[in-house]
């Protein structure tokens, strides 16, 4: 029996999420499987993969062939280091103290770059909300601008109708006199 390690689809459309199953490389892809060794989440940045790595590895030792996606996910995690470093082990070419420690140095240096991934995108993310932020402000004081010279221009208007009218009445006022001195 040909056992792999794939993916099984679960979620809705355009918004899938993955388990990482021991199959039968005869049985449909979302059907029967031998051991479910974690699951997979695309759609979070960075992926999000939660994995039992030494039954994984485990598996891989008894012959178990990973699809491509599975050992792109298997290698992201560690655990076909883990594997290369066993062969290693095995055939003396260092000791176990070695390939924990190169292991270990390996860990450490992928959750830097993961850290450095997610500070990157929270960092991204804070700077277009700031970006954001200054174009509103910038807008609204635009607005603010327009409306106080629009109220302005009209108050303007509305001292300008006030002195002809003041002028209006003044001149009235002086016709009317004279014609009433003449009379």
């Amino acid at each position: 029996m040909a056992v792999k390690i794939r993916l099984q689809r679960h979620g809705k459309k355009n918004f899938a999420f993955f388990h990482i199953v021991v199959a039968d490389s005869r049985a449909p892809r979302d059907g029967r499987f031998i051991e479910q060794l974690g699951s997979y989440n695309p759609n979070t940045n960075p992926a999000t993969i939660v994995l039992n790595s030494d039954r994984a590895l485990a598996w891989l030792n008894v012959g178990a062939q990973p699809t491509l996606t599975a050992r792109r996910i298997l290698s992201y995690e560690g655990v076909m280091l883990r594997k290369h470093l066993a062969g290693g082990v095995a055939k003396g070419a260092l000791t176990q103290e070695q390939a924990d420690a190169k292991f270990a140095a390996w860990m450490s240096e992928r959750n830097s770059k993961i850290m450095a991934k997610k500070q990157g995108l929270s960092k991204a993310a804070a700077d277009a909300a700031k970006a954001t932020a200054e174009a509103e402000a910038k807008v609204s004081a635009e607005r603010a601008e327009a409306i106080a010279k629009k109220k302005a221009e009209a108050a303007e208007e509305a001292a300008k109708a006030a002195a002809e009218a003041a002028a209006a009445t003044e001149e009235a006022a002086a016709e009317e006199a004279p014609a009433e001195e003449n009379a």
